[in-house]
């Protein structure tokens, strides 16, 4: 294992993922455009980097089709609603709802997949989802009354739904990887994502001017490259090592928000992002003592070590 080469392509994926969704934020599109150029142009960077390790055959190989469409249209669901709240909300209040996410897996986990989680993980589960009510209560006190505010409570509403979509994905994820291949979940994802974003462009979508290529494309090649750091940091470091580290998007966030978009973050969004970091981590720390445990126990029953 090689930790530090893990923790330093999980914060290279982060920093891809926050600068992508920055670009979304930019170009200012339907949210139904943003996810088609967001999966289309993914994909060749997808292929390339499958065909490099020699995967392209596991890729292109599907156990349950069932199985890849839900998880399809769950995450294409979940990128639409999230591209739809970045668009309405400050950049470092949208990243710190969607730390609601990992919070519901643990939910939907015991509810979905029948694990068990104790009174511990629940606590802070709770306190996480406190840390989020802290980031909604301006937007919630204040959404009626004006229609920047009413925009803000939207985009609160899109970013919890999407929250959602992607904490149940995630929970699939957890089942299909039993039967298929990492590869094979990526590469048909940004291919069912790209398809089903086109059923809205009846919708209206917006003809790209000078610089929203760039920023459509672009998005579309971090979202790629992002999601390769993310799987090769697993290759060199423990999960529960790095995944602390996606809680430096809010370090990112607050900088591009401040020096790109001029969004200056309140001082309750700051404290409600710290509450729900603190608890993440402390269920992320649980996870990893829980496994140690796990070990343990398996080595003491196996007399040959």
């Amino acid at each position: 294992m090689y930790p530090l080469r893990g923790i330093t392509l999980k914060l290279a994926a982060v920093m891809c993922f926050i600068v992508m969704i920055s670009l979304i934020k930019a170009a200012d599109v339907p949210s139904g455009e943003a996810v088609f150029f967001r999966s289309f142009f993914a994909i060749p960077v997808i292929l390339v980097w499958v065909m490099i390790r020699g995967d392209l055959g596991q890729a292109l190989k599907v156990r349950s089709v069932t199985a890849h469409a839900l998880r399809g249209a769950l995450g294409t669901l979940a990128m639409l609603t999230n591209f739809a709240a970045i668009v309405l909300l400050p950049l470092p209040e949208a990243t710190a709802l969607g730390y609601a996410m990992p919070l519901l897996v643990v939910v939907f986990a015991a509810m979905f997949l029948h694990e068990k989680v104790g009174l511990f993980r629940f606590g802070a589960v709770g306190l996480g989802l406190f840390g989020v009510l802290v980031v909604m209560e301006p937007s919630i006190t204040m959404g009626a009354a004006d229609a920047v505010e009413t925009a803000q409570l939207l985009g609160v509403a899109l970013a919890l739904f999407g929250a959602t979509c992607g904490a149940l994905a995630q929970v699939h994820i957890r089942n299909m990887v039993q039967v298929e291949q990492t590869s094979a979940i990526v590469f048909f994802f940004s291919l069912t994502a790209s398809v089903l974003a086109l059923l809205t462009l009846p919708f209206g979508w917006d003809m790209p001017q000078g610089m929203q290529w760039v920023y459509l494309i672009s998005c579309g090649l971090l979202g790629g490259l992002g999601q390769i750091f993310l799987t090769s940091s697993y290759r060199f470091a423990d999960a529960s090592l790095v995944a602390p580290f996606d809680y430096a998007s809010m370090i990112f966030a607050v900088l591009i928000g401040y020096f790109w978009f001029d969004e200056v973050p309140g001082v309750q969004t700051l404290i409600g992002a710290a509450i729900v970091i603190a608890a993440g981590i402390v269920i992320i720390l649980r996870e990893r003592y829980l496994g140690l445990q796990r070990g343990k126990a398996r080595q003491a029953k196996n007399p040959f070590g």
